[in-house]
């Protein structure tokens, strides 16, 4: 099932291949800032549909994770990130996490929530 999201005003458009067994939920400073439930994906699981410069990236710390969001109404969208499920990063594994809140046309009120002490663990 292909899952279609965008950005407040639309200029950054994407699509995901499957329904999210779960999201996350992160304590650390920004994304507690941001307030994103993350669905991750590998990357040929997730498509821009939107022009690549619709979105700006920020980096911070380490610039081990690239932090996209919507050059024009700054919605946080979707990081460029290795896989961190080891508590290392595999760089060798790219993850896409998507803010699943952009998600379009989709009820996020069935699918569990797991919340991650980023807070305390970056």
């Amino acid at each position: 099932m292909v899952i279609k999201g965008s950005c407040h005003c639309k200029a950054t458009t994407f699509e995901v291949s499957e329904v999210p067994e779960n999201v996350t939920s992160c304590t650390c400073s920004f994304c507690s800032k941001r307030g994103s439930l993350w669905a991750y994906y590998t990357p040929a699981q997730f498509k821009l549909t939107s022009p690549p410069e619709n979105v700006s990236v920020y980096e911070w710390g380490s610039k081990t994770v690239k932090h996209g969001f919507c050059a024009i109404c700054g919605c946080g969208t979707f990081t460029r990130t290795p896989d961190w499920s080891t508590g290392e990063p595999d760089f060798d594994n790219p993850r896409v996490s998507v803010n699943s809140r952009l998600f379009d046309d989709f009820d996020l009120d069935k699918i569990e929530v797991v919340v991650i002490d980023g807070k305390n663990l970056w």
